[in-house]
């Protein structure tokens, strides 16, 4: 936590500088990156991060939108993971549209060895002892993130650190 209050405590020192007194008084961009790293609150608790955020919301559902990015901060824009990691064991899959294609990567698929009897359906596989396999893949769904924006903002070592949001109001 004390790690975290220093990285956003120098960011805010980066963006700022040292003639700027208050948050409000920086570039949009900035803005939004600052709000966007509260942890502890997140933005949506932080009233001066409320209306820039909600400007950001707003402008993003029109055509021909563009980040605002806080070019001192070196932070770029955002990224989007909309899932978590699969469990250890499991891997990603994807799931089918109606027509069979290739969909989302919102399945989190193992293979299992489903076979007591001979005659057991599934798929039947050799080993490499000769001996005969049957394997179903089993999917269950891949949970989605709460917070599925980040940011990689640069610490003052110059090592990226990863800050989870959402836009949720």
């Amino acid at each position: 936590m004390r790690h975290l209050l220093y990285t956003t405590a120098g960011l805010a020192a980066l963006v700022l500088g040292p003639t700027a007194a208050k948050g409000q008084d920086a570039e949009w961009g900035c803005q939004i990156l600052l709000c966007a790293a509260s942890q502890s609150p997140s933005w949506q608790s932080v009233p001066y991060c409320v209306p820039p955020m909600k400007k950001l919301i707003n402008a993003m559902a029109k055509p021909g939108f563009d980040w605002p990015v806080c070019h001192q901060a070196k932070a770029g824009e955002p990224g989007r993971e909309e899932y978590e990691e699969c469990p250890k064991g499991t891997k990603v899959g994807y799931s089918r549209d109606r027509d069979g294609f290739r969909g989302e990567p919102d399945q989190c698929v193992k293979n299992v060895d489903v076979c007591k009897e001979r005659g057991d359906q599934g798929y039947r596989r050799f080993n490499e002892n000769g001996g005969e396999r049957c394997i179903k893949e089993v999917a269950t769904p891949r949970p989605r993130r709460e917070n599925p924006w980040f940011f990689d903002i640069p610490n003052d070592k110059g090592v990226k650190e990863r800050f989870w949001f959402n836009l949720n109001t």
